[in-house]
């Protein structure tokens, strides 16, 4: 099994080394093999030689949709697992094998319990904005993951949306996994 993480990139040389680096460690834990893709979007900064650096795959999509973003690094990755995560965020060290984990049993995919490195006004309007969707809709968010049969089963990422192309991408994970006996998944243990 391969495990292809996709992270899209808008000049984000402060954080990606440490997005990055958090990636390899999760890999050494990880019982499969692990490639990097790094989507670059309209960077003008030294995010590419960053992932260069780190021996990631590089993309170039320039659209101002993140939707269009992922899915190209999808049609770039070649692993049987998929997982996407934003380049200022950190997987937790054992996130990739319990992924794998998960993906063994009947889960369809799922999302992630997110942990903010620091707290903010904003960043907690953001929270409380966003618990009755998820709430609603038993779903989390924060990196998702899947095969890349459901992910293609699907569609990725829907175009059409512009914000909340992630809501919109955990619903019908979900709904497809009902539809074949699959249960949505979070990851609780490893934020």
């Amino acid at each position: 099994m391969k495990i292809s993480v996709i992270i899209p990139v808008h000049n984000e040389e402060e954080y990606l080394p440490g997005g990055l680096e958090s990636v390899e460690k999760s890999a050494k834990i990880c019982p499969c093999e692990v490639e990097i893709v790094v989507v670059l979007n309209r960077c003008r900064d030294r995010s590419e030689e960053i992932a260069r650096e780190a021996g990631a795959i590089i993309v170039r999509e320039e659209a101002k949709n993140l939707s269009h973003i992922r899915n190209a690094g999808f049609r770039a990755s070649t692993g049987d697992v998929i997982v996407t995560v934003d380049a200022d965020s950190r997987l937790h060290p054992h996130f990739l094998r319990i992924v794998v984990d998960k993906l063994q049993k009947q889960i369809i995919g799922g999302g992630a319990f997110v942990l903010p490195e620091r707290w903010s006004l904003g960043i907690v309007c953001s929270a409380m904005m966003a618990m009755p969707y998820l709430a609603k809709y038993r779903l989390s968010f924060g990196s998702f993951w899947t095969t890349r049969a459901a992910f293609e089963a699907i569609n990725g990422f829907n175009a059409d949306f512009v914000t909340i192309e992630d809501v919109d991408f955990a619903i019908r994970l979900r709904d497809y996994g009902k539809t074949i006996g699959k249960k949505w998944g979070t990851i609780w243990t490893a934020p």
